[in-house]
Order: structure tokens, then sequence, then C-alpha cells
């Protein structure tokens, strides 16, 4: 039997549910009997049944003495639905296999204990590093209380976001402008600058929807004839700022169903650190930065991006106004700069794809 084979399976079969069941971790399950699978799930949607509940109905009886292969100890307590152990046992498995144990306080290893003193083989530990990326905006919200933090932005080959008058669309293709919607789709959360906010007058939403509606955020001042403020039909909208608003130039944007968000602090880095603790207690798992160089600078000084995304357009403008990518104060000596994990690189139409979790932080 190839236990690594059948927890890649699960793993693959997680995935899928990306964008649907946060903040809930991804689970995938696969049961196998005689080295054949009999069943497998999925965990599906935030509320609904677990990954182990969908595999024990796809195999029925098949799975008394089958394995089961899951990418998370499973559950041992009552949330939103039954513990899945007690599933697991009274279906008569012979063995589990699980890829990591889960840190959620009311689980951590009290899910393997209960399945070990039911006389059920269990084994941790197969493709963990795999299953810990795959949860890793799970685990940073449990762990830090703040959510997994993804900086994207596109660029020429030079290295510019737009040229020295401004202008920035478009520097990519419909096909990496196509990759970028989608992963708007399972944000949580889309930020971007008030200057961003301004030069670009973006939507912020993703064409076509994804599993998720992102709340906008705009860091600063949102202008009530813009799209975004004219769109809140279509998605949330927070404009955040630093100071008591006192000539109530937002009462618009509450009126109309907005949000108005008074983080008091001098500086851009401690009002990013405020607002992502605020957005966690919030259960948001996912939040996307957009730009422009000054948020983002602030966000790389600041410690606070896990995850990027770079798309690179075979293009140069030049200048040396032309603003770069990321801002803020910067790294002082080139051995401390900010080094990816999990490194890949696709071709998009003309454009590259860049992206990976940031070493530090992953």
């Amino acid at each position: 039997m190839n236990d690594s084979h059948f927890m890649q399976q699960a793993l693959d079969l997680a995935r899928r549910g990306e964008g649907l069941v946060e903040p809930n971790p991804m689970v995938g399950a696969v049961i196998v009997h005689d080295n054949q699978v009999v069943g497998e799930g999925w965990h599906q949607q935030f509320g609904g049944p677990h990954a182990e509940v969908h595999a024990l109905q796809a195999a029925g009886p098949r799975a008394h003495g089958a394995t089961m292969y899951v990418t998370l100890e499973p559950c041992c307590h009552h949330g939103k639905t039954p513990p899945c152990v007690n599933a697991l046992i009274e279906a008569g498995l012979a063995r589990v296999v699980v890829a990591m144990s889960d840190p959620f306080p009311q689980v951590d290893g009290h899910g393997i204990a209960k399945l070990r003193n039911a006389g059920i083989e269990c084994e941790v530990g197969m493709l963990e590093a795999e299953a810990l990326a795959l949860v890793a905006p799970f685990l940073k919200l449990i762990r830090t209380g703040r959510p997994w933090v993804i900086a994207k932005w596109a660029m020429t080959l030079d290295g510019k976001i737009a040229t020295h008058t401004g202008s920035s669309q478009w520097i990519t293709g419909e096909a990496a402008r196509a990759v970028s919607h989608r992963l708007r789709g399972r944000m949580d959360a889309v930020v971007v600058g008030s200057g961003t906010a301004e030069a670009d007058d973006p939507l912020l939403t993703a064409r076509p929807a994804g599993p998720r509606t992102a709340t906008r955020i705009v860091l600063g001042d949102v202008s009530q004839a813009s799209r975004l403020g004219q769109s809140l039909a279509e998605a949330p909208l927070m404009a955040v700022h630093s100071r008591a608003v006192t000539d109530d130039p937002y009462d618009w944007l509450v009126e109309a169903g907005g949000e108005l968000l008074v983080i008091e602090t001098p500086d851009r880095i401690s009002q990013l650190k405020m607002l992502l603790s605020e957005l966690g207690r919030r259960q948001m798992t996912n939040v996307l930065f957009e730009g422009g160089g000054q948020v983002l600078g602030a966000l790389f000084d600041a410690g606070a991006v896990d995850e990027v995304h770079v798309f690179v357009a075979p293009k140069m403008v030049g200048g040396d106004n032309a603003p770069s990518p990321i801002a803020g104060l910067g790294i002082a000596q080139m051995e401390a700069a900010f080094k990816l994990d999990r490194v890949a690189v696709e071709d998009i139409g003309d454009d590259l794809h860049i992206s990976g979790c940031v070493a530090n932080n992953a």
C-alpha cells in the first residue's frame, strides 16, 4: 500500500474547498480497502459536513476494516457538526493515516488519542509539510489572530508599476488579469491605498465572481463618485482613517451600507497591524493587498506579508520618478532581503506569474 500516493490524493481533494470553507481549514479524506479507493471526500463548505463524513458516506459498508487517509486530525468536539472521530469509530475503520495534528485547542491531539483508545491504528506525519502549507492561513489565524496576508502587483520588466505620469493601465495582458481576478475571488478582503483608488478608479471585485465576495478596503479617502463608491450593491466597502472624521464626509458611505473604520495611530505600519488584528477578529482568513508602493512598503516593513503574487510584463518604461512596487523604509543589507519559499513560475500569455511564500513567515 502506497501511503504517500493516497495522502497526496487526499491533499488534492482538500484544495477543492479553497474559498468555500474559510475560516475552517481545507481538508480531504480518502478511504482505501485492499489497495482500492472505496470512498473520498473533502470539506465542501463552511458549516457543512467534514471531509471524513463525505468519504464515509461514499464508502458505505466498505469502510469496515479499511484505511482512511485524512489531511488533518479528525475533530473530536461538537462544533457546527458532530465529532468526526465518532463516525470513524462507528464505521469500523482499521487504520487512520493523518497528515498533521489539528492545533485548534479543542482538538490538538485528542482526536488521535480517541481513535487509538478505540483500537484503531493511527499514524501521523505523512506528507505533513504539504498539509501544513495547505492550511497555513487557518494556522496563522488560530495562532496569531491575524489573517494570511497576500501582496500582489503587476510590473514591467524594469520594475515599474506605472510610468512617471502615473499611467498604469494596462501593464499585463488579459490572461494575467484573469488570474488576478481568480485570486480576488477567494479573498475575504482586498486592500488598496487611497492613491491607488484615486489614480486607477478600480472596482476591486472578482470578475467573474468567485466563491467569496471580498470586502473592499481603502486606506484613506474614497470618493462617492468613484466606481468603488457607486458599487456598494456589488460588494462591501470600508474606508480606514487614522483619525476621527469630524466634518462627516462619509455619511454617504454609512448610509449606503458601507463602513468607516477609525484606527487612531500616527503611522501607517501601526495602522496596518491594528487593521489586520481587527480583520482577524472578524474571522477573515485571507486578505489581499494590491498596493500601491507606499502601502506595500509599509506592509513589508511591518513584516506582515505571508505570500506574494507578482505579474511581470515584457515591457520597459524607465524614468527616475516612475514608481516601483515596494516603497517604505526597505532592507538595509542584502543578506536580510525577504526571500520566497515554494516558488512557482508560470507563463501566462506574454507575461510571467511568480508566486511564493515569504520564507521567514511561511
